[in-house]
């Protein structure tokens, strides 16, 4: 597929308006924000930073590579399963299959693609490789989505305008490149995290009394 063509895909498929209803999931955030830990816009663009760099976007750009070099069905099947095997918490696990699920139902009635019941990194990677579109490309725009929706989520949960969310985007979208630089050998011996804080979070939410994302 020509990187145009391939660029418009992943804006369709990343976009907000694509139904895997990312609006829904905070990641952990909105827990960490009810115990204090986020309380301000300049809270919220560290932790989003050490979720990218040592949490779940590394892992997750590193399950998307080895989904888009997997050579048979059972390599992707036992990625698959490393994804979930990897998940920190329940509504982590739920996150990552609901959404998986929801990409999957789309795409392959729209581009009549083989996917089936697959964890969101590993179903974009596939998708990314039954299409032909660049694996550095996908895993950049997915690691940028990833930001914004966490960014947006922020922005229901703290006192952060418009302008100074869409600064924070540009500021950690560099970042996004680096990642998807350093993670694109899908080498899953080097699937690793350290942003326990958010692990953390994602666990205390499924307790928390009162709230407004599913995770």
């Amino acid at each position: 597929m020509p990187t145009s063509i391939g660029f418009l895909t992943l804006s369709q498929w990343l976009s907000p308006a694509y139904p895997v209803g990312a609006f829904a999931y905070s990641h952990g955030l909105e827990a960490a924000v009810d115990r204090g830990w986020v309380r301000d816009g300049e809270a919220l663009e560290h932790w989003l930073e050490d979720v990218l760099l040592h949490g779940t976007g590394r892992s997750d750009a590193l399950l998307l590579a080895a989904a888009f070099h997997a050579a048979t069905d059972q390599d992707l099947a036992e990625i698959d399963a490393t994804a979930r095997a990897f998940a920190a918490s329940r509504e982590r696990l739920l996150e990552t299959e609901q959404m998986g699920a929801a990409f999957c139902a789309v795409t392959a009635a729209v581009w009549a693609a083989d996917l089936q019941g697959l964890t969101y990194p590993v179903a974009l990677g596939r998708a990314a490789r039954s299409e032909e579109i660049p694996l550095k490309l996908t895993a950049t725009i997915y690691l940028q989505a990833f930001l914004s929706n966490l960014i947006a989520a922020g922005q229901r949960l703290l006192p952060v305008g418009q302008t100074a969310a869409q600064a924070m985007l540009r500021r950690l979208t560099p970042l996004c490149a680096d990642v998807a630089d350093e993670t694109n050998d899908g080498d899953l011996e080097r699937l690793s995290g350290s942003a326990f804080l958010s692990d953390i979070a994602s666990m205390k939410h499924e307790t928390q009394y009162s709230r407004i994302f599913r995770t």
